[in-house]
C-alpha cells in the first residue's frame, strides 16, 4: 500500500492548462485583466499610454486581416487601404462637424461598402488574381489620395482633432483616448470572436477546408468569400477611425503598400487564426520597428525579415502557439528525464504484489535445474 501510494504521489497532476480550462478560473483572469486596463492609463506615464493605444489601433486591423486570411483561407493583401480609407472618411466627417457617432459609422459602413463591391468582382477568382487586386488597392489609393486633394488635403494630408478629452472627466488626452480605443477594440474582439466561432464560423471552415465538400453541402462558397472579405474591411475601417484617434492626422503614406506587407507579417508572426495572435500581431507592428530602428536604422528591413524567416520555420502557428510548442517538447523530454527511481509499473514499484510468492529467486532455481 505503501508502494503505491508512492506511485500515485509521483504521477503528474492535471497541470497548469487543466486548471486554466475551469470556467471560474477563466472568468477570474479575464475580470483582472479588464480591471488592469481601465487603471492602467491612470498609473502608465504618458508614453506607454499612446504605444498601447497604438496596439490597439493595429491589433484591431490585424484582426480584420485575420478573419480574410487565417479563418477564411483568402489573400488579401491590402488590408491597409480599409484602414487609410477608414481614416480619411473619419477626417472628412469631423472637418465637417459631423456627429461623432456618424463619423464613426461611416467610417465602418464606407470601407466595408468598398470590401464589398470589391470581393463582388474577386472573389470568384481565387489565387494568384485575387492577390492581384488587393494588391492594386494601397498602389491605386496613394495616388488616388493625392490627386483628390479637395477632400485629402492631397500630399500634406489632412488633420482632425477631435478626440481630446473633455473638462468634465479629468483626464489627460492620452488617458481619454485610451479609454476610446479600449472600448472600440474590445467590442470589436467580441464581435470577430463570436463570429467566428458561430454558425458562420464552423461553415467558414469548411469552405477554407475544401470548397467543393462545401458546396455538397449546400454551402454557398462565394457567399461566405464575400462576407468573410466585407467584414475584414469593416474592421479596416474601425482601425482607421481608431487610428485617427491616436493619431487625428493621415496622408497618402497611410495607404502604402510596405504598411500592408507589415501588417500581414505582423499577422503571421503573431499566429494566423487566432484572436490572441491579433493582439501579439498589433504588439509586434509597434514594437519590433521601433527596436530594430534603435538598434540600426539601416538593418530595420532586414532585421524584420530575419524575425520573420525565424518564426516561420520554428513557430508555423506564430507566437501564439510558443506555449503550446513548449509543452510538446517537455512531453517528449519527459520519459528520458525520468530518474533510476521512479517506478515504470505497479508491480515494479510493489514486488511483492501481482508476483509469483517464490519471487525471482525460485525463478533462478528452475533454470539450474
Amino acid at each position: 500500500m505503501a508502494a503505491t501510494a508512492e506511485v500515485q504521489t509521483r504521477m503528474p497532476g492535471p497541470g497548469a492548462s487543466g486548471f486554466l480550462r475551469r470556467p471560474w478560473v477563466r472568468g477570474a483572469l479575464i475580470a483582472l485583466v479588464i480591471v488592469l486596463l481601465i487603471v492602467a492609463p491612470l498609473v502608465l506615464p504618458q508614453f506607454a499610454n499612446q504605444t498601447l493605444i497604438r496596439i490597439g489601433v493595429y491589433a484591431v486591423a490585424v484582426l480584420g486581416l485575420n478573419i480574410v486570411m487565417g479563418y477564411g483561407g483568402q489573400v488579401n493583401l491590402g488590408q491597409i487601404f480599409f484602414l487609410g480609407l477608414g481614416a480619411y472618411v473619419t477626417a472628412y466627417g469631423v472637418m465637417n462637424d459631423w456627429n461623432i457617432v456618424l463619423t464613426f459609422a461611416a467610417a465602418c459602413l464606407i470601407p466595408a461598402a468598398v470590401g464589398l463591391a470589391v470581393a463582388l468582382a474577386a472573389a470568384r477568382l481565387g489565387g494568384l488574381a485575387i492577390a492581384m487586386v488587393t494588391i492594386a488597392l494601397p498602389i491605386v489609393g496613394v495616388p488616388l489620395a493625392k490627386r483628390l486633394s479637395d477632400l485629402t488635403g492631397g500630399s500634406q494630408g489632412v488633420s482632425a482633432r477631435f478626440s481630446d478629452a473633455p473638462e468634465w472627466t479629468g483626464l489627460y488626452d492620452d488617458q481619454w483616448q485610451f479609454y476610446i480605443v479600449l472600448l472600440i477594440a474590445g467590442v470589436s474582439f467580441l464581435l470577430a470572436r463570436n463570429f467566428v466561432r458561430g454558425k458562420f464560423g464552423r461553415a467558414l471552415a469548411i469552405v477554407k477546408a475544401n470548397e467543393s465538400v462545401a458546396s455538397s453541402m449546400g454551402i454557398s462558397p462565394y457567399r461566405y468569400k464575400v462576407l468573410t472579405f466585407t467584414v475584414a474591411s469593416l474592421f479596416g475601417g474601425v482601425s482607421g477611425f481608431l487610428y485617427m484617434v491616436a493619431v487625428q492626422y493621415t496622408s497618402p503614406e497611410t495607404l502604402s503598400f510596405g504598411h500592408s506587407i507589415s501588417l500581414l507579417a505582423a499577422m503571421v508572426i503573431g499566429g494566423a487564426g487566432s484572436m490572441i495572435g491579433s493582439l501579439i500581431g498589433g504588439a509586434y507592428y509597434v514594437f519590433v520597428p521601433q527596436a530594430t530602428a534603435a538598434i540600426d536604422p539601416n538593418l530595420t528591413t532586414i532585421i524584420q525579415g530575419v524575425i520573420l524567416l525565424v518564426v516561420l520555420f520554428v513557430l508555423p502557428g506564430g507566437l501564439v502557439s510558443l506555449p503550446r510548442r513548449i509543452r510538446s517538447l517537455a512531453r517528449r523530454r519527459g520519459p528520458r528525464g525520468a530518474g533510476p527511481n521512479t517506478p515504470q509499473t505497479a508491480s515494479e514499484a510493489s514486488p511483492g504484489q501481482g508476483s509469483t510468492p517464490e519471487g525471482p529467486e525460485h525463478t533462478e532455481r528452475q533454470g539450474q535445474a
